[in-house]
């Protein structure tokens, strides 16, 4: 009787806990189609700024800029991960792409200073000994470019900060997303053209239309008034902010999708559980309620 106490517990543990999962999964599909929509559709908008910086960087006109030459010194790391976990790899991954590419790249510790958007990503490296500037949490999902301004200025106005990384998930589709690091500063022509490549899908409804040429690899020749300094001062610090900012959209996009997939695999592994426990609830049930029949007959059986 004990035994079949338990497994009716267990049975109901695991619809309960399917009925909070597939709440989850809802929620989540909800801003996961919301995420999804506002990531694509800005992506011909962060493409063809990213297309005016690669062209930009191929001219002699600004190598002089400290944004463009290589320099010794230290590297910021922007790290875009989610607060909360139920996600998957989708946080674990970005953090091991960042440790690769540190790795990489030969880096020390004292020489990173990271830059965080969510908890997870900032605790890790927190607790890991890196210097961690600043930690964002709790960033809306309806967050405009505009209010990431300050991170990036603060960023690039630093004059020990040479180099300059961005590590997220990169959306591919809602049950594909990839870690990427992408190195924005020193800005170069063949990193941009990178990015850029990496922004235009392949197909669907935000790809390039069938016809359309390939922007040209082509170095063009600009004449830049008032002066360079001037207007790059202003251009340069926001075609990065868009960067950073498009590198936030696709992560909130592959977190909802991630979530929302992790969610219905939990649902499913509830019920599945759930209907097994059933199964084996019945057997015991049976087993007992033939032993009680077998146990009467033999009594009835022995009094004769």
């Amino acid at each position: 009787m004990a035994n079949l106490k338990s497994i009716k517990s267990k049975i109901l543990s695991y619809k309960k806990t399917g009925t909070v999962t597939h709440a989850m999964e809802a929620v989540s599909a909800v801003k996961m189609r919301k995420g999804q929509e506002r990531a694509l559709s800005a992506r011909a908008y962060a493409a063809a700024a990213l297309s005016v910086l690669e062209r930009l960087s191929s001219t002699a006109a600004i190598a002089r800029h400290p944004l463009m030459r290589e320099r010794e010194g230290k590297t910021a790391v922007i790290v875009v991960t989610s607060d909360k976990g139920l996600a998957g790899a989708l946080n674990s991954g970005v953090i091991r792409r960042v440790e690769a590419e540190i790795l990489r790249l030969n880096l020390n510790k004292q020489d990173v200073v990271v830059y965080a958007f969510g908890r997870r990503g900032g605790e890790y490296f927190t607790s890991h000994g890196y210097t961690v500037e600043s930690v964002h949490t709790n960033v809306s999902d309806g967050i405009s470019e505009g209010e990431m301004r300050d991170m990036t200025a603060a960023i690039i106005s630093r004059e020990d900060i040479t180099s300059v990384l961005v590590a997220y998930q990169n959306f591919i589709s809602t049950f594909e997303q990839h870690p990427t690091v992408r190195q924005i500063v020193p800005i170069r022509p063949d990193t941009m053209q990178e990015i850029v490549k990496g922004i235009r899908p392949a197909k669907g409804k935000y790809s390039p239309a069938i016809g359309t040429p390939e922007p040209s690899a082509k170095v063009a020749v600009y004449t830049i008034e008032p002066d360079a300094d001037a207007v790059l001062s202003v251009l340069l610090p926001k075609l990065l902010n868009i960067a950073v900012f498009h590198a936030l959209l696709e992560s909130k996009a592959s977190e909802h999708s991630a979530r929302m997939v992790a969610m219905k695999s939990a649902t499913d592994k509830a019920r599945d559980m759930a209907k097994g426990l059933t199964r084996t609830f019945n057997k015991v049930r049976q087993a007992s309620i033939t032993r009680e029949v077998s146990e009467i007959t033999s009594g009835i059986e022995a009094m004769k």
